[in-house]
């Protein structure tokens, strides 16, 4: 019975998993200490439920942006502090699950977490939502640094996710801390080959990503 129940249990793992296109990485296989949440694949999001083509709580990434992931992290370590990501690989299947949610307009479940002050109408014009996403490609993240002594994210001044100026890179109405917070995280990605976007402190991607014009759509798990 013991080898039945341990032939079931090593069953099921390997059903879990899957075979990543060539060049792809669970970021775990590369570094296990980087931190991840997922938002994705709960409720705590700006759509309010778990997103179309996110199965399981796993960090997917291009190998060479788990590979430049993990020297950020070596550096980060040294100073107490340690990656935390909220996304990356994202499925086109999610980007379809994010426009279809856009072009429901009085679906607001979260609009006074992730943005209170936008109508829900405009999200496409002002380029919070898209039919593609650089995300798809597999070398995009979106993450934040957090205390490795106290596990607290380090404030940022605007939350993951909030549509509005304040998560622009070059918002300047941030305490000195936020500010410090701020420059730490973008220093740190920027010395390994990351590029961060304007509109979002969290989001980057790799220079020279590998797969720059091709969108996958393979599930997260």
């Amino acid at each position: 019975m013991k080898w039945i129940f341990s032939f079931f249990l090593f069953t099921s793992i390997v059903i879990q998993s899957q075979n990543l296109p060539e060049g792809f990485s669970y970021v775990k296989d590369i570094d296990p200490t980087i931190l991840r949440e997922l938002r994705y694949c709960n409720h705590n999001n700006f759509v309010g439920i778990p997103v179309n083509g996110y199965n399981d709580d796993v960090l997917i990434t291009s190998t060479l942006t788990a590979k430049a992931l993990k020297k950020v992290q070596a550096e980060l370590t040294k100073k107490g502090y340690s990656l935390k990501v909220f996304d990356a690989y994202r499925p086109q299947t999610a980007v379809n699950h994010f426009v279809k949610w856009a072009r429901v307009i009085n679906d607001t479940l979260m609009k006074q977490q992730y943005y209170p002050n936008l109508n829900k109408r405009h999200l496409f014009k002002l380029g919070y939502i898209a039919t593609k996403s650089g995300h798809s490609r597999g070398s995009s993240v979106d993450l934040t640094i957090v205390n490795i002594k106290t596990g607290k994210e380090l404030d940022m001044g605007s939350p993951y996710d909030f549509f509005g100026v304040s998560s622009h890179i070059t918002f300047q109405k941030l305490t000195k801390n936020q500010k410090i917070n701020r420059s730490l995280l973008q220093k740190s990605m920027k010395k390994f080959g990351f590029r961060p976007y304007k509109n979002e402190w969290w989001h980057f991607t790799l220079r020279n990503e590998p797969f720059p014009n091709t969108y996958f759509d393979f599930p997260i798990k």
